[in-house]
């Protein structure tokens, strides 16, 4: 799923908490908001395999959460909301499309590499890939939950996200070929400085 769906259902599952414990909302909602969005910091790696434990965050969150009821810092809040998020985003790959470039095209089964049973989790692609409609509409039920419990920056932050969403969603697979050619030429200028260098 796309990164706008993943911080918004992180919000999402966050604002109940944020809504009953008022204290302690901002740790919580920020907690969210980043567990939502880190594991696809591996992107620039390999992406929903370096940062992505769906097991792992999952095993991770239950102490965490637990520390958080009894203690209730807000340290640990935000901890435990990270983790929380985290677990959440890597289970939804699961139920989305596969991580490569095109994930429309098919050509790849690769959910999520699951670390504890070192092997790559199959594609359910309940949505069909990051940034189908499906996919904005998940956003969009996410976003209006956080968009009707809270206010201020955390509510500003959900309308901006979800407006992210929905331009990407129109132009998700124009993106994907903008990206392709502009990889191509790279490419292109890389072979032809080397065959330059390559004749001096």
């Amino acid at each position: 799923m796309m990164l706008p769906t993943h911080a918004l259902v992180g919000l999402a599952v966050a604002t109940p908490v944020a809504v009953v414990v008022p204290d302690l909302a901002t740790p919580v909602l920020a907690g969210a908001l980043l567990g939502g969005v880190f594991p696809d910091f591996d992107v620039v790696a390999t992406h929903r395999r370096t940062l992505h434990y769906p097991t792992g965050y999952m095993l991770a969150s239950i102490p965490a959460v637990a520390l958080a009821l009894v203690v209730g810092t807000p340290g640990i809040v935000a901890v435990a909301s990270l983790l929380v998020a985290a677990a959440v985003h890597c289970r939804m790959d699961r139920y989305g499309g596969s991580h490569e470039f095109r994930p429309w095209e098919r050509k790849s089964d690769r959910a999520v590499y699951d670390h504890v049973k070192g092997r790559w989790l199959r594609a359910k692609r309940w949505t069909r890939y990051d940034g189908a409609p499906e996919d904005l509409l998940v956003a969009s039920v996410a976003g209006g939950v956080a968009l009707l419990a809270l206010s201020g920056s955390f509510r500003t932050i959900t309308a901006i996200t979800l407006g992210v969403a929905v331009v990407y969603t129109a132009f998700r697979r124009r993106l994907s070929d903008l990206a392709g050619m502009m990889v191509g030429r790279f490419r292109a200028a890389t072979e032809l400085l080397r065959i330059g260098c390559g004749r001096r």
